[in-house]
């Protein structure tokens, strides 16, 4: 059985830590957690877990802590986490299966990431990351802000979920991270192209994101993957600026890589029944349902765009062009992910009503 060291960095995580070590000081043989100025109790919540509490001061690098937290780490596998996720109980026992399994030719095991959840608890946005990777392998985080683990070797794609339970609000630290940078004219690589696109279009600075999405996308060494992501959230911001010419153009981009996404088919869905064109709104919208699911894929997703966002229009696009049955259809499946939505409710009430008295 491999032993398992587990590689934190954290600053004021009083409210969430303790959580995240509960759920897994059974599974791992060491906690390494290197705090970078907290005035919280989260020092002491750590001690209480580990005699392995480092301090680091912070100089706008997460590179540089995650790789000093590695750099403690002694046994043979290195399992990272931050202090806002957990492993619910079922993922604890696949953890242990796979500490009790794991054959040690592999150097690194990714997992899925569920990073945000509506308040049904339905899985809003997930990916994939690696989490668990050998340390002789000396792997290095790469990046100032949204740091990444360059990793190669063999490696094996797990059923194992790490789940992402935040409980700040976003703050601008690594938009000025990236501001201080920019001022101080350091070359972005395509990794801060793209993530400091995603800061800047979450406040909303559509214009701005914009232009580095666009950066992004035209660099050559670019994945597919990478490449339909940042279209999509080009087309995105194009939307919420108005241009809907370069909106439909960005989402048309995507399909140079790959069959249609089902984010990009809601955006055509969208874009018909704004226009009355219900029928062909339907096409899209459906075509986001039927979209294949892909195991263990390393892509960004968006799931409300292949689940309850297409049922939901599609009860609207039935109801406007009389086919009352597919209307109650669709509804009734978004009230499986929104079993007490007073509109969907509303809406099943209407419907019941019509086709009793369309009998």
């Amino acid at each position: 059985m491999i032993s398992i060291s587990l590689c934190m960095i954290v600053k004021n995580e009083e409210e969430t830590l303790e959580r995240c070590l509960e759920s897994v000081g059974d599974l791992v043989d060491e906690i390494i957690i290197v705090d970078t100025g907290s005035t919280d109790r989260t020092v002491e919540i750590a001690s209480r877990y580990t005699p392995h509490v480092f301090h680091f001061e912070w100089v706008d690098d997460f590179s540089q802590v995650r790789n000093f937290s590695f750099s403690k780490a002694t046994k043979d596998y290195i399992f990272w986490l931050d202090a806002d996720d957990t492993l619910l109980p079922d993922d604890q026992l696949k953890m242990q299966r796979l500490k009790q399994t794991l054959d040690p030719v592999l150097d690194a095991v990714s997992m899925d990431y569920h990073i945000a959840f509506d308040q049904y608890g339905n899985v809003i946005t997930s990916s994939r990351r690696f989490r668990l990777v050998k340390r002789s392998k000396h792997y290095q985080w790469r990046g100032a802000v949204h740091e990444m683990l360059a990793v190669t070797g063999n490696a094996l794609d797990s059923d194992i979920v790490v789940t992402h339970r935040k409980e700040r609000q976003v703050t601008d630290r690594n938009l000025n991270i990236y501001e201080k940078l920019l001022r101080q004219g350091k070359p972005f690589t395509p990794q801060d192209q793209f993530h400091y696109a995603r800061e800047l279009h979450q406040r909303k600075r559509y214009e701005e994101a914009a232009e580095y999405y666009l950066k992004f996308v035209n660099d050559p060494n670019n994945t597919a993957e990478n490449k339909i992501y940042a279209y999509q959230q080009l087309a995105d911001c194009y939307h919420m600026l108005g241009d809907t010419e370069k909106e439909l153009s960005s989402t048309f981009q995507t399909f140079l890589f790959d069959i249609p996404r089902p984010e990009c088919c809601c955006r055509l869905g969208f874009y018909f029944l704004k226009k009355n064109a219900y029928r062909q709104a339907i096409f899209w919208y459906k075509l986001a349902i039927d979209f294949p699911l892909e195991k263990n894929s390393w892509a960004i997703v968006n799931n409300t765009s292949r689940s309850i966002l297409p049922h939901i229009q599609l009860g609207l696009c039935y109801y406007q062009i009389g086919e009352y049955e597919e209307s109650y259809r669709h509804n009734k499946i978004a009230l499986t992910y929104m079993p007490d939505d007073k509109d969907i409710l509303n809406n099943i009430l209407v419907l019941e009503d019509l086709l009793h008295k369309h009998k």
